[in-house]
């Protein structure tokens, strides 16, 4: 179901223009009106899901797939050397629009450093107790 106040359901939908790269009954894929590098596309579902915890697990079954055929598509046709897939959830992790995308950004050599972070160096009582809290956050799902 659309949702009449996303910009990402009215860019699916076709409502407002957008240079589409692929189509299909459940998504649309676009270029990026403001991309991380040339070619950066975003998988749109045309189906509103507010962010990947609220996706339907038949599609999200398909966009891995669909991402990984756009970027060998750009790694042929625009020269580059990969790709990375982004995708975000919930204000903290960077996400803006909150209908549920996926970036394919293509990786050129010269390009920028687009995703990054210093490593932490958490000790192994720590680790083993984030692991044992995720594990039982995982049961009482």
């Amino acid at each position: 179901m659309k949702k009449e106040d996303c910009i990402f359901c009215k860019i699916a939908a076709g409502e407002i223009p957008s240079c589409t790269i692929y189509e299909d009954e459940d998504v649309r894929v676009i270029l990026d009106l403001g991309p991380a590098s040339k070619g950066h596309a975003l998988i749109l579902p045309k189906e509103h899901y507010d962010d990947v915890c609220s996706l339907d697990e038949g599609l999200a079954a398909k966009l891995l797939p669909l991402a990984a055929r756009i970027g060998q598509a750009m790694k042929s046709s625009l020269g580059c050397a990969g790709f990375n897939l982004v995708q975000n959830n919930g204000r903290a992790a960077g996400q803006t629009v909150f209908h549920f995308h996926m970036h394919v950004i293509p990786r050129y050599e010269d390009g920028a450093d687009i995703v990054s972070w210093t490593p932490g160096s958490p000790d192994s009582g720590e680790l083993a107790q984030t692991a044992e809290r995720i594990r039982e956050a995982l049961e009482k799902q």
